[in-house]
């Protein structure tokens, strides 16, 4: 009887296939795919942030601004002891102010190229009445305040304040800004007892009319830097934006919220 041999119980195993050339390009084409569509994600929620935060800064800039400018504004002429002082007495003339009394006088045209105008106010403080000056800052003892607002050579809302006839360096309070402008709400037919504005005047203007006794309030336009100009997707913003407002002059017009 003729016997079979007996097979081997290790079997060889066949041939490994790799990647074929084509394989490895496609895997790599879409491998490519893939992180640049991540990559253009990851940049567009990066300009996202970026212009929300240059948006979030303008807000907050703007708001500071018109803020400490109208606190400041709105004290112009303020002096305490009414009964016992007077205007005349608290403001007496000294450079910029042309006449006793006065407590605000400003500078320009209101059509003056950047940075525009400026506008310098000045009242008493006793130290007690927590009343501040254009620093954002009160002083401890009874003094007198000149502020003059303007923007720089490099674009802050700057600040130069004169306390008891010492000045001090600019300082700088607001960045971003392109310029300031300046109306004035003048009565100019003082024969009406309204005490009224009925006229908007520049600088300029009220000094040739000699109307500086005359301010009731005092129009302001703080034009700021557009943080997203020149920005991707952003064809359509403008290179500047303008906030104004409106303050009154409280020791013409009285208290005002």
């Amino acid at each position: 009887m003729k016997t079979l041999p007996i097979q081997s119980r290790h079997t060889r195993p066949g041939a490994q296939r790799g990647f074929t050339l084509i394989e490895l390009m496609i895997a790599v084409l879409i491998a490519m795919f893939l992180i640049g569509g991540l990559l253009t994600l990851v940049q567009a929620m990066k300009l996202t942030a970026n212009n929300q935060s240059g948006l979030s800064q303008l807000q907050d800039n703007e708001r500071m601004a018109l803020t400490l400018m109208t606190d400041v504004i709105q004290s112009t002429g303020y002096f305490p002891g009414p009964t016992v002082n007077t205007a005349a007495s608290s403001f007496p003339v000294s450079a910029p102010f042309t006449f006793a009394g006065q407590a605000l006088v400003g500078t320009g045209n209101f059509a003056d190229p950047a940075p525009g105008n400026s506008i310098t106010v000045r009242y008493l403080t006793t130290g007690t009445d927590n009343v501040i000056n254009c620093t954002g800052n009160t002083s401890a003892v009874a003094a007198t305040f000149v502020n003059t607002f303007s923007i720089n050579a490099i674009g802050n809302l700057q600040c130069v304040l004169i306390v008891n006839g010492v000045a001090s360096p600019a300082v700088p309070l607001i960045s971003g800004l392109n310029s300031l402008q300046i109306y004035y709400g003048v009565q100019t037919n003082t024969a009406v007892a309204t005490n009224s504005v009925d006229a908007y005047l520049d600088a300029a203007t009220v000094t040739a009319g000699n109307y500086w006794s005359n301010v009731k309030s005092v129009k302001i336009t703080l034009t700021f830097v557009n943080p997203l100009f020149g920005q991707a997707g952003q064809t359509n913003a403008g290179q500047f934006i303008s906030v104004t407002r409106v303050v009154d002059v409280m020791n013409k017009t009285g208290v005002s919220t």
